[in-house]
């Protein structure tokens, strides 16, 4: 057998089940069934004996994880991601354009999170969750909770609307400097904010407008149905607006700048922010004020 990974378990308060510790321990096994397979197939060791699932961790114990060398047992999934706060409960990281949040492709931030964020001393740790979605297509700030009561707490910040997002877009056309838009989304009441930060002439659109973006609720595609809506798609948006105005490549000009809220268990002020890519600035090299 090949070594693959090795570790000296943290000190913890409460001893806890080797299958639970291990958990976003290894960087190569994120989940629990995957673990119990490896414990099965004798290939982790605890201070050099073989590990069984009942095995109590308390802290101090070398953990090894071997590969066979028959054949390759572990797919590795190398992405590495930004992270840009994290603590025994949460984490932000920046999530790039063109990846998934989550779902049946191997290629996701959800599988990334173990390899990428350090492991939780909390006794109820799990593997790192996403705790909202941002489409494949946009860019920016990602909260994470790395333990069962934070993933909770977190979701219900949500409900609560005490977490407060902010975006920034593209938007085509020429725009009035800002309001509020109220319109239905998929039959449900949806709000978002907004306000026109910078403008520049385009030849090929009129106006392209820097604008800055407040959803005050979470329904899907909002803040791009809401832009659409109103005659102002988002640059590079392929499924909403006129298809006349849809932009090939660069993909979408969509990005999470900003998130604020109250730490759930430090009771600390929480503010992330994520500035734009060099995609976005680029339009705005020369800038002419917005006018109405």
């Amino acid at each position: 057998m090949q070594l693959v990974e090795t570790f000296i378990a943290k000190k913890i308060e409460t001893p806890i089940r080797f299958q639970e510790y291990a958990v976003g321990v290894f960087k190569t096994i994120p989940t629990k069934s995957g673990i119990k397979k490896a414990i099965k197939k004798g290939l982790v060791f605890i201070d050099g004996t073989l590990a069984t699932t009942s095995k109590y961790i308390s802290g101090g114990e070398k953990i090894e994880l071997f590969e066979s060398e028959k054949s390759s047992t572990f797919k590795r999934l190398k992405l590495e991601l930004e992270v840009l706060f994290e603590d025994d409960y949460l984490a932000i990281i920046y999530k790039p354009a063109g990846i998934l949040v989550s779902g049946n492709k191997f290629v996701t931030i959800a599988n990334a999170l173990s390899q990428n964020l350090q492991k939780s001393n909390q006794p109820d740790a799990v593997k790192p969750q996403p705790i909202h979605r941002l489409d494949y297509q946009t860019s920016g700030l990602l909260l994470v909770g790395k333990t069962s009561s934070a993933i909770i707490k977190l979701s219900e910040l949500f409900q609560n609307k005490e977490i407060t997002k902010t975006y920034h877009a593209i938007a085509i056309g020429k725009m009035c400097l800002g309001g509020t838009i109220n319109l239905k989304v998929d039959n449900k009441n949806s709000s978002t904010q907004f306000n026109v930060l910078k403008s520049v002439i385009s030849k090929r659109f009129e106006f392209l407008n820097l604008v800055e973006l407040k959803p005050k609720t979470g329904r899907k595609h909002q803040l791009r149905k809401h832009l659409s809506a109103i005659g102002h798609q988002i640059l590079g948006d392929k499924n909403y607006g006129k298809e006349s105005l849809k932009l090939n490549g660069n993909g979408l000009y969509l990005h999470a700048s900003t998130l604020e809220f109250v730490h759930p268990f430090s009771k600390k002020k929480i503010f992330n922010t994520k500035e734009l890519s060099k995609k976005f600035k680029k339009i705005f090299s020369s800038v002419i004020p917005n006018e109405e």
